[in-house]
């Protein structure tokens, strides 16, 4: 069974990086972050492993996507409220990300995101359960 996710992703400045997520509310386990990677905590058993670029291509023998030019991964995060949505979308703008798209308002499910500083995608939503359609 499985009972943690850890999503690779490749970025070219490690403060930076750091300082954008931390912007957020969002902590990193200094026990498993280095100049070379950060393991960036998301939630429980959820993580976010931050890789500097010639350490991630460690890891494979593909090219690196640019995800400024090119979508690799949407990383969806749910939320307790539609307030919570906006909240980590405005402190995601703030702290210099982008937003790729406007909101979303599907009635059961609200969603909205923002790029982070090295184009990933985190779609941020909150569904509410009770009004979501039998089935989809």
């Amino acid at each position: 069974m499985i009972r943690q996710i850890f999503v690779n992703l490749p970025i070219k400045d490690m403060a930076r990086s750091q300082a954008f997520f931390k912007a957020l509310g969002l902590t990193f386990n200094p026990r498993f972050t280095n100049e070379h990677g950060a393991s960036l905590e998301i939630a429980e058993n959820i993580y976010a492993m931050l890789l500097v670029e010639p350490f991630f291509q460690g890891f494979t023998k593909l090219p690196i996507c640019d995800a400024k030019k090119a979508t690799e991964v949407l990383i969806a995060l749910s939320c307790d409220s539609r307030e919570e949505v906006q909240a980590m979308v405005s402190k995601a703008m703030a702290a210099g990300g982008t937003t790729p798209n406007e909101p979303k308002d599907h009635g059961f499910m609200y969603q909205h995101g923002f790029a982070d500083l090295d184009g990933h995608q985190w779609e941020v939503f909150y569904m509410d359960m009770s009004a979501a359609p039998q089935q989809m």
